[in-house]
């Protein structure tokens, strides 16, 4: 199966993901987001494909669904006042963010025509200690200024505020990777995971956010759950969630 650009798979999801879901329902998989259960999840992925991870309801992935979940068992996210901030927001949150009342929720991209507030991530128009919470997921590696950006993130959020600041991660490296020389998309995406990612985090990722100022949680949430409640809701073990306070 060759791989579908995002671009296009969002746009191809609202006429068939209903479609998909209908013809996938069953009780193998669970999609905690929506708590719809399916006989099988789809596959995804650039290049190499992934089975079971694409969830036929929201398109929800591993990283989302394992964000839901901590933020459901673990955090007053759904029932607690909060000032949200939300980076480049996800089609399977975004929504459903926007319907919670207890949110003043405010999205942010540089080139996404749905955001809130276009924005350089690297020079945002925002007072300084403005949001209780910040979600900053898979976009960290698209920045070549990345200190920049993490500088930016921890002007704006609150004393006392909470982000969450997932990225594609290489646990096995000890140090992050980048190099601008090498410029072919195909190369690049084989290196970097996709062709427009300028580094692969390693394990040193956590440090450096320490470093901006931010106290940080290497939350490996799926630690906390049953190897049947893995299985169900199509998580990656050893996935840790990077969350942080200032």
């Amino acid at each position: 199966m060759n791989t579908i650009p995002r671009p296009l798979l969002i746009r191809l999801s609202y006429v068939i993901r209903p479609v998909l879901a209908f013809f996938l329902k069953g009780n193998t998989f669970t999609d905690p987001i929506d708590g719809k259960g399916f006989k099988s999840f789809l596959p995804y992925g650039y290049g190499q494909q992934r089975n079971n991870v694409l969830s036929p309801s929201t398109l929800s992935l591993e990283r989302h669904r394992l964000l839901w979940l901590y933020l459901k068992n673990e955090t007053d996210f759904f029932s607690s006042e909060k000032k949200v901030l939300h980076f480049a927001p996800e089609q399977c949150f975004l929504k459903r963010f926007r319907k919670l009342k207890n949110l003043d929720y405010t999205t942010t991209d540089l080139l996404s025509p749905i955001a809130d507030v276009k924005a350089d991530i690297c020079n945002l128009p925002f007072e300084d200690n403005s949001y209780d919470i910040i979600f900053c997921n898979h976009v960290l590696e698209h920045i070549p200024d990345d200190t920049k950006a993490m500088q930016e993130l921890y002007r704006v959020l609150k004393p006392g505020g909470m982000g969450i600041f997932q990225i594609p991660q290489d646990l096995s490296r000890a140090t992050t990777f980048e190099d601008d020389t090498i410029t072919d998309k195909a190369e690049r995406a084989k290196i970097f995971g996709q062709y427009d990612h300028v580094r692969v985090y390693g394990r040193d990722y956590f440090d450096k956010l320490r470093s901006i100022g931010f106290k940080v949680d290497e939350v490996d949430y799926t630690a906390n759950l049953s190897a049947e409640a893995i299985k169900e809701y199509c998580l990656a073990p050893g996935e840790i969630i990077p969350v942080v306070y200032k």
